[in-house]
């Protein structure tokens, strides 16, 4: 069976937000929208987003790293949130194994969001619906796009190409690929919910310097008082220039 999925590369993700911003741009509009924010500065904040990037620090200093990790519906091969609905409003299909919900039978109890051990429902505030991650699935299937534009719209913004998006059940394609030798992991995998999305774990990076390449060589240019500066007497800019 096939098994749509994303593989995100945790060592290149640079938590640009790029793929927040895009998801949103898309399905706002799309078939999974809209995606309201009201208050989204405010201390009761309500907003809808499939798609966040949870950005914190690991290690002791001086030796520490930021990581990035972007987070949305795992499209869980046993999803936790299907059987729990009591309308049958989420569902999982049988064609690409992609975790929906169906608004018209939604009638936003939470269950779900209560069930779904990753945090990756949320509940639209003036719907009065759950939502989530739809894989672009109004994107990936639409024939007047080209072929390599079909693909979920954080994929297509991603400027590192740190997401991935395919079959994971296929084991010649690229996400499998990248499982396979990258040493891919699902999140949480005591929880028994299968989770289609992968991660790749970022890679230590061992950086050696020499003590003589921290002296500090300053651009002279840079130094107080030595930087050119013309005449007072001298036209300016603005006197050259009409705007």
């Amino acid at each position: 069976m096939t098994q749509l999925a994303l593989v995100i590369d945790l060592n290149v993700c640079v938590g640009c937000h790029a793929c927040v911003t895009s998801c949103k741009e898309w399905n706002t509009s799309g078939s999974a929208g809209p995606l309201p924010d009201t208050k989204a500065y405010g201390a009761d904040y309500a907003g809808t987003f499939f798609n966040r990037v949870q950005t914190y620090e690991v290690g002791c200093y001086p030796d520490t790293e930021t990581i990035h990790f972007p987070k949305s519906c795992l499209h869980c091969e046993d999803p936790p949130c299907v059987p729990v609905c009591p309308t049958g409003a989420s569902y999982k299909r049988a064609e690409d194994g992609i975790v929906l919900v169906d608004y018209d039978k939604c009638i936003g109890c939470k269950y779900c969001s209560w069930a779904c051990p990753y945090g990756a429902r949320e509940l639209d505030d003036k719907n009065r619906v759950m939502k989530k991650c739809t894989l672009c699935v109004d994107r990936i299937y639409d024939t007047s796009l080209a072929p390599q534009d079909r693909k979920p719209a954080c994929v297509m913004a991603c400027p590192t190409s740190a997401r991935l998006f395919g079959d994971i059940h296929d084991p010649h394609s690229e996400v499998s690929r990248a499982i396979r030798e990258e040493g891919g992991y699902p999140l949480m995998p005591e929880w028994g919910t299968h989770p289609a999305n992968h991660y790749l774990p970022r890679r230590r990076t061992h950086v050696h310097i020499h003590a003589d390449e921290l002296e500090r060589a300053d651009n002279p240019l840079k130094v107080d008082r030595q930087q050119p500066r013309p005449a007072k007497s001298e036209p300016t800019l603005d006197d050259a220039v009409t705007w």
